[in-house]
């Protein structure tokens, strides 16, 4: 009776022990759930950029907005335009900010790249510039103009021309591809120079006027603000870009709100006279006489932001 009394004694001690110290194996694991969220929040953002301006919006004011809310913010430079779109869409870096919509949608569809537009940025504008002549008024028959001579930037050149009564352009044509062959009347007889946009700015004193774009301007130390005319479609203002898949993460949100802020709007009014305003700031001032079509342009540029 009393080795049973021992043994029943020595049972539940060691019964109590095991339930104390391990559970017998029946205690329910540690729930790491809530922890192993937190580990995973993303707190560093790789930015990509071209060399320049674009560079500059991040390294002195978007790089400390967003370091004030918890984020290391890290910068890849590009020299090219096809390398920032291949490295956002294989994640080595998060977001690209140096290209305008109509590039991204051609560039995405030839490469079937799951890649979305989320935020304008302020950018240099194309612009007439003075080259022998000063003035717009004075334009005469037979003037030389220098326009750029890719495609797209060729395209625009005509456009600007056509807004400004120099060239009429034909009906129902897509203002994004237009050629010389779009032509329909050329009013002075405009002999077009054909450059690399990087040559324009350097070679103004052997043309008339010269058609520069806003980055190549900037480059080469031109006053943006003594464009003769500015380019007012919306369609050319550069973007910033994320992969379709990140759009709804907080850290993708805070990026849009640092780009939207006062404090970035506020340095960027200090830093880039001249630069055309995203289109949801509603501050461009209308320099040129704007059209209907373009002022329609601007409210589905602003809706699109504000998607």
């Amino acid at each position: 009776m009393q080795n049973n009394i021992v043994l029943k004694i020595l049972g539940s001690g060691l019964l109590a022990a095991c339930l104390g110290l391990t559970g017998c194996d029946n205690k329910k694991p540690e729930d790491h759930s809530s922890h192993n969220a937190e580990s995973t929040v993303k707190r560093t953002i790789v930015f990509g950029t071209t060399v320049g301006d674009f560079g500059d919006m991040v390294k002195f004011s978007i790089k400390p907005i967003l370091e004030r809310k918890g984020y290391e913010v890290k910068l890849t430079e590009f020299t090219d335009y096809v390398q920032p779109n291949l490295a956002l869409a294989e994640g080595s870096i998060d977001v690209n900010i140096f290209q305008h919509k109509p590039y991204l949608d051609t560039f995405k569809q030839e490469r079937k790249l799951d890649l979305t537009p989320v935020f304008q940025v302020p950018t240099a504008p194309l612009g007439i510039y003075s080259g022998r002549l000063g003035k717009l008024d004075e334009a005469k028959q037979g003037m030389t103009v220098s326009v750029p001579n890719d495609p797209s930037n060729f395209a625009r050149a005509l456009v600007m021309m056509d807004e400004l009564g120099w060239v009429t352009l034909k009906d129902n044509i897509n203002p994004l591809t237009a050629s010389e062959r779009d032509i329909q009347e050329n009013k002075y007889d405009i002999k077009l120079v054909q450059l690399e946009a990087a040559q324009i700015p350097r070679a103004r004193n052997d043309v008339d006027f010269a058609i520069i774009n806003g980055n190549y301007a900037v480059s080469s130390g031109v006053d943006l603000t003594t464009a003769l005319y500015k380019e007012p479609s919306f369609a050319y203002v550069n973007w910033g870009v994320i992969r379709t898949k990140d759009i709804e993460t907080p850290w993708a949100k805070d990026i849009i709100a640092a780009y939207n802020s006062d404090e970035f709007k506020a340095y960027s009014h200090k830093t880039f006279a001249g630069y055309k305003w995203p289109a949801n700031w509603n501050e461009n001032q209308p320099t040129n006489t704007t059209s209907a079509e373009d002022k329609h342009e601007q409210e589905n540029s602003t809706e699109e932001v504000a998607k």
